[in-house]
């Protein structure tokens, strides 16, 4: 009987391991789960196109703390994962620790720069969305006052906002763009009633129309826009279908691309290389389907196509925050 336990184990090890070989695409989600409706669900749903489209597999993971990130991390280059997504700029210390002990498996990033020889970061230019949004929100309201709230208190969120503002001031030069972020900790990413409580502020300000980029939070936004007869914007994912007819637009961040791309290339990914994606290679865009279609008239449609024709085609250039962190708009 020892024996044969022996055999069995040894079988069964050989058939992870013979798993393992077939270098299985793997991606880790960021703090607040696959299943967010925003950025984490964008990298989601790129993965289950990439095994809907090859009948392949993947292995995925959602952590529950920033102490995981290294030892999962590891975990999944010692199991041979390859190439192995990580969404969010958090992963980048992990990564930079982990990347140079796996020389052979390949890495991808997404919304970080991390150097090595094995991995590609990828990047957006939110500004760019952000603007063609403002530029919706700004034709949408019917004063001059609208607003944002961001998620965690940092660059990156001040580059949507930014872009945002900027887009807004483009119709209107001025209007009064009300900014808050939620807070400066990872929970800011997942607390709707404090979303809720900032959106109602804003609107007693007198907003007409809010932009959420703030993760699990801004379903708060998005609902207490909704319940107290103002207009929202999503963000990243899709989100028009939320509160059909009460979202304005989405600022779609196609995260999805970057993962059903990275997944596709497999070992030929291009390591060592910064991809950014913007309006110009559909990295960005906003969001028009039957949920908000009679929100935006065919003025508001042909104003937003202008904008983004002339920011691809350098007429009009967006600041973007993270290049020095002001804001030539607020």
């Amino acid at each position: 009987m020892s024996l044969m336990k022996t055999f069995l184990g040894a079988a069964a090890a050989l058939a992870v391991t013979s798993g393992a070989a077939l270098a299985d695409p793997a991606i880790i989600f960021d703090l607040g789960g696959k299943f967010d409706k925003s950025f984490n669900e964008a990298a989601f749903n790129g993965a289950e196109r990439w095994k809907a489209e090859t009948g392949g597999s993947y292995r995925d993971l959602e952590l529950q703390s920033d102490a995981q990130r290294e030892q999962a991390l590891r975990r999944f280059a010692e199991s041979n994962y390859n190439p192995i997504v990580m969404a969010g700029f958090s992963w980048g210390s992990a990564l930079g620790a982990v990347a140079p002990d796996f020389p052979d498996t390949n890495f991808a990033i997404i919304d970080m720069v991390v150097d090595g020889p094995n991995v590609r970061s990828i990047v957006f230019n939110e500004h760019e969305g952000s603007f063609l949004v403002g530029v919706l929100a700004a034709h949408a309201a019917e004063g001059d006052t609208v607003s944002f709230v961001g998620g965690m208190d940092i660059p990156l969120i001040s580059k949507f906002a930014c872009g945002y503002a900027q887009g807004v001031k483009y119709v209107k030069p001025d209007a009064n763009v009300i900014v808050n972020m939620t807070g400066t900790t990872p929970a800011a990413w997942n607390d709707p009633v404090k979303g809720g409580e900032l959106t109602k502020a804003q609107i007693s300000q007198g907003s007409e129309v809010v932009f959420a980029a703030a993760g699990g939070t801004g379903l708060g936004v998005l609902q207490t826009a909704a319940d107290e007869g103002i207009l929202s914007i999503g963000v990243d994912s899709n989100q028009n279908y939320l509160q059909p007819g009460s979202v304005l637009t989405s600022m779609m961040k196609r995260v999805d691309n970057a993962v059903y791309e990275s997944f596709t290339a497999g070992d030929d990914l291009a390591v060592g290389t910064l991809s950014v994606m913007g309006l110009a290679n559909e990295g960005v865009s906003y969001a028009l389907d039957e949920f908000n279609a009679d929100l935006i008239s065919d003025d508001m449609k042909a104003a937003v196509e202008d904008a983004k024709a002339k920011i691809i085609a350098g007429e009009i250039i967006v600041h973007d925050y993270m290049s020095d962190e002001t804001c030539p708009a607020y």
